[in-house]
């Protein structure tokens, strides 16, 4: 009889011990109780948008940014000169409009730099000297302003001469491009 009541004991023992660790699940579950769950749940949703939203931005500035390239790509064929012709397309542009508006060339001189960031494109300072009347300089300023060229007035000094006309320094700068590979 001492047999069976050990073997009782035990057995309710194990039983008790079933109910505690059965008792531990229910309040304790092993993924998180509902609200933990739900909880879990709403903060992977809120990750979720802000992964598309930020997936939508770089969508966009992707897309912008191919667009910027297009447009550069079309401003620098547009706007920049191909280095086998630059010379001699300004030398004859920027003569004829001095001879054009009555101003006389002298001396000029032209500086190639290179441009921080490209392979391609160069920097054309050019210094020039001219001769003529105020009125020849402001038609002179305003052709070069209207050039199809992309000149860009750096400096301009004009000194009075005994002749009373005008010497002038004109200080442009225009970018040229070469073609990859050398192929202009």
């Amino acid at each position: 009889m001492k047999e069976r009541r050990v073997v009782v004991r035990v057995a309710l023992g194990i039983l008790l011990a079933a109910n505690l660790v059965a008792a531990v699940f229910v309040f304790h579950p092993l993924g998180g109780s509902a609200n933990d769950l739900a909880e879990e749940m709403r903060s992977k949703q809120r990750e979720l948008a802000q992964q598309l939203l930020r997936a939508q931005r770089t969508r966009n500035l992707v897309s912008t940014v191919q667009q910027a390239k297009v447009e550069g790509d079309h401003f620098l064929d547009q706007y920049t000169l191909r280095r086998r012709k630059a010379f001699s397309t300004l030398i004859g542009e920027l003569n004829a409009m001095a001879t054009s508006t009555g101003m006389l060339p002298k001396e000029s001189s032209y500086v190639m730099e290179p441009v921080e960031g490209s392979d391609t494109i160069e920097q054309l300072s050019i210094s020039a000297n001219y001769e003529g009347q105020y009125q020849s300089l402001t038609k002179f300023i305003n052709l070069l302003d209207r050039s199809p060229e992309f000149l860009i007035i750096d400096s301009l000094q004009a000194s009075p001469q005994p002749s009373g006309s005008l010497l002038v320094n004109l200080k442009l700068d225009t970018f040229i491009r070469d073609m990859p590979g050398g192929k202009s």
